[in-house]
């Protein structure tokens, strides 16, 4: 197994996943999601030494930033369920943060994707998107699971899908990834 994940290349997630343009995020300590109560588009909120920062998934586009939050809730650690609170259009709410403090995101989707992170060259981390339920992966790389990011600059700090399984993020240490598809995606290759 070791010897197929060091040999399978990173590849583009395949349709209906469509790539996010990159988001460079320095000192990223985790990510969360909420809705946007206006358009219903899955959000990304993160967390870093810099500050909060909200993403609306669907675009890449940075909505809201709070570059000096309350000393109380500029980490998750500071409260028992790692949340902080929210920002822009989510203001008055908390969302859940994933990342260098613990908690997790959905590493599955309710119509079949998963998603699970390896370790076959430590320290550097790779990011496996699948339709066949997970490690060990009875069929060839690409068709059935694809190495979609390998995490070999930085230190991966979180991943998974929103709770409407229509968006892939990914954070390490230094950047935010993201991939998408449409609402009416909702059925695994």
């Amino acid at each position: 197994m070791r010897s197929r994940l060091l040999a399978a290349p990173v590849v583009p997630a395949p349709e209906p996943w469509r790539p996010i343009p990159f988001v460079p995020v320095g000192g990223l300590l985790g990510i969360g999601f909420a809705s946007h109560p206006g358009n219903g588009h899955d959000l990304v909120m993160v967390v870093s030494h810099d500050g909060h920062g909200l993403f609306d998934a669907v675009t890449g586009e940075k909505i809201a930033r709070d570059r000096d939050p309350d000393p109380e809730d500029s980490t998750p650690d500071a409260v028992p369920d790692l949340s902080c609170p929210g920002l822009g259009p989510i203001s008055g709410s908390r969302v859940h943060i994933a990342g260098l403090f613990g908690g997790g995101l959905h590493t599955t989707t309710a119509d079949g994707w998963t998603l699970e992170a390896v370790t076959p060259a430590w320290p550097n981390e790779r990011v496996l998107l699948s339709t066949d339920g997970g490690l060990p992966h009875a069929g060839p790389h690409g068709e059935r699971w694809w190495h979609i990011l390998h995490s070999n600059y930085s230190t991966l700090r979180a991943f998974g899908f929103s709770p409407s399984g229509r968006t892939i993020a990914v954070a390490t240490s230094s950047d935010l990834s993201l991939w998408t598809r449409a609402a009416d995606d909702s059925a695994a290759p």
